[in-house]
This record gives structure tokens, C-alpha cells and sequence, in this order.
């Protein structure tokens, strides 16, 4: 049961809390879907600790759909071997994590220590930040660490099966019963993390301002009254 529940019942409720909390905050809370930028208070820490996190993300979330969504059947077929895989996968994405983790250290140091930014943020500003903090340090850990220390583990023998069959609704459990804890935990957290989404800052991702790039300029001019004074 508690199997079952870990990698069925809980991945199931976290993405259906994703979705209808989007849809519930979009129609009830425009007003707050924004990311509260404290760019004002202190920027140096943030310009360097968001760009360094920025940076690796990209390549992350792209590794991730790569290695959870693409089987090993489709890699060797276009002529990737299996270790080739495994050296880019663990020591490329290794790579980029490292970047994302240092980007995430400087960004949550930053709104816990500098106290102009601490009073500016939310109780869920706090949790996300120490949420995601984690999520990025037991995924480095588990790529560079887990994967080097643990002879026989791939995980597109297992995790990645496991999560291709919830994609179909056929969720198999079993898959997940081998997986060395790092990796679990940095399952688990980040479709808790998911959950979370829609009630944090975190929506303002969805906010990317596409329709900026053929908006009209925005034109100041002093009224009349004021070039009379």
C-alpha cells in the first residue's frame, strides 16, 4: 500500500492539484499572478544567482524529458550506446545541475539573510525557495553520487519505465522498489513541488511576455498644463 501510494496515488493528486489550481487561480487571482520582484531592494546577488540558475535549469528540465521520456530502444537505434548515454547524462547533467544548485544557494541565502528581501517575502516565498533548494542538491547528488556508488543502477530500467507508464494510466509501482532513496526523495519532492505551484510564485513562469515583442512603444509627453508651469 504504501508503494502504491508513493508512485501512484501521489503523483496522481499532485499533477491534478497542478492543473485545476492553475485554472482556479488564473479565473479568481490575476491580480496575483506575478513574481513579486524585490529587484529594488538588493540586486547583485539576485542578477548573479538567478542568471546561474537560469543557465542550468534549461538543460535539466531538457534532460529530464530526454532520460524519462525517450526509451533505450530509441537512443541505440539512432547509434547512442548505452554508456555514451550514461557518461552525458550523469556527467553533463552533473554539469548543469551543479550550475542550477549554485544558482539556488546564492538566491535562497539571498532572501534569508538580507532582511529588506526576508521582510518582502511570503511564508510560501520561504517554502519554495528551501523546497527547490533541495529538490536541485539531492538531484546533483543523486547523478554525480548515487549513480557512481550504486554498481547495476540505471534508471531507465526502472524510474523512467515507472514514469512512462503514468503517463498512459497503466502506473507501475513495482519499477520503483529498487530505486535508491536519492533518487526517491528527489522524485517525491519535486511532484510536491507541483503541487505547490499554482499557489506560489512560481505561476509568473507561465507569464512570459511574448506579445512584448510587437507591442506598440509606449510614448510619454508632458501635458499642456504642465509646459505652461
Amino acid at each position: 500500500m504504501t508503494n502504491q501510494f508513493l508512485w501512484v496515488i501521489f503523483p496522481y493528486v499532485c499533477i491534478a492539484i497542478f492543473v485545476v489550481g492553475h485554472i482556479f487561480r488564473y479565473r479568481h487571482d490575476q491580480f496575483g499572478w506575478t513574481s513579486k520582484s524585490s529587484e529594488f531592494i538588493e540586486k547583485k546577488q539576485l542578477m548573479i544567482g538567478s542568471l546561474l540558475f537560469h543557465l542550468g535549469i534549461i538543460p535539466v528540465i531538457l534532460g529530464h524529458i530526454s532520460g524519462l521520456g525517450i526509451p533505450k530502444e530509441w537512443t541505440r537505434a539512432v547509434g547512442i550506446s548505452d554508456h555514451m548515454y550514461h557518461m552525458g547524462a550523469v556527467w553533463g547533467g552533473g554539469f548543469f545541475g551543479v550550475v542550477t544548485l549554485a544558482g539556488m544557494i546564492i538566491l535562497t541565502t539571498r532572501r534569508f539573510s538580507v532582511r529588506n528581501v526576508r521582510k518582502l517575502s511570503s511564508t510560501s516565498d520561504l517554502v519554495v525557495n528551501s523546497l527547490l533548494l533541495f529538490i536541485v542538491f539531492i538531484g546533483v547528488y543523486a547523478s554525480l553520487i548515487t549513480n557512481n556508488v550504486t554498481p547495476g543502477f540505471d534508471y531507465r530500467d526502472s524510474i523512467s519505465v515507472w514514469f512512462r507508464s503514468l503517463l498512459i494510466f497503466r502506473p507501475e509501482a513495482g519499477y520503483m522498489a529498487s530505486v535508491p532513496l536519492t533518487f526517491k526523495l528527489h522524485i517525491l519532492a519535486g511532484f510536491l513541488i507541483f503541487a505547490m505551484w499554482p499557489f506560489t510564485r512560481l505561476v509568473h513562469v507561465w507569464s512570459v511576455p511574448i506579445t512584448y515583442v510587437g507591442r506598440s512603444y509606449i510614448l510619454y509627453r508632458r501635458s499642456p498644463r504642465a509646459e505652461k508651469r
